[in-house]
């Protein structure tokens, strides 16, 4: 798994974030019509509150999964609550209709996780490293495995800690 300190930084403003956001949107906004949004958390709260409002979703629901523990290596996942029962009957109960947002595929193991629960959604990210690409359907930007993404929230004129941690 990569560090934080990685060579390969991808620093991503919060202008980027909203304009891949809306593009990720661009690429959603067929002819399928989504009854609902689970978003990953917590990195998935932005993208999904925009994809939401662009397609004018209002059924949107929350995955909380914990896999970074301290912003440097991914542990052990954790599903601290799950998808409600309401949502995975959508689409006779494997979740079609559903729209799946997450900020990022990674390893794909977060991926993997909620597509057994949901196995029929759309899983879309606005960014994809190598190992997660199989598992989400579509994504805007593709980095290496290598790379570390530091999201808007990760910055100020240097890497900001969160407050409670």
């Amino acid at each position: 798994m990569v560090d934080a300190r990685s060579d390969k930084a991808f620093p991503v403003s919060w202008d980027q974030f909203h304009r891949d956001a809306r593009a990720l949107t661009w690429r959603l906004s067929g002819d399928q019509k989504w009854q609902a949004i689970v978003c990953v958390t917590r990195g998935g709260l932005v993208p999904a509150a925009i994809v939401a409002r662009e397609l004018g979703i209002r059924m949107i629901e929350t995955i909380c999964v914990a896999s970074y523990h301290d912003y440097n290596q991914q542990g052990q996942l954790k599903v601290l609550k799950p998808v409600s029962q309401e949502i995975i009957d959508l689409g006779g109960g494997e979740g079609a209709g559903v729209l799946v947002i997450d900020d990022l595929v990674d390893t794909g193991r977060t991926a993997r996780l909620v597509r057994e629960m949901l196995p029929k959604a759309h899983y879309a990210t606005l960014y994809s490293k190598p190992m997660g690409r199989p598992i989400v359907d579509t994504f805007i930007t593709e980095v290496s495995q290598d790379t570390w993404i530091y999201f808007p929230w990760d910055m100020g004129l240097a890497f900001q800690p969160p407050i409670v941690g």
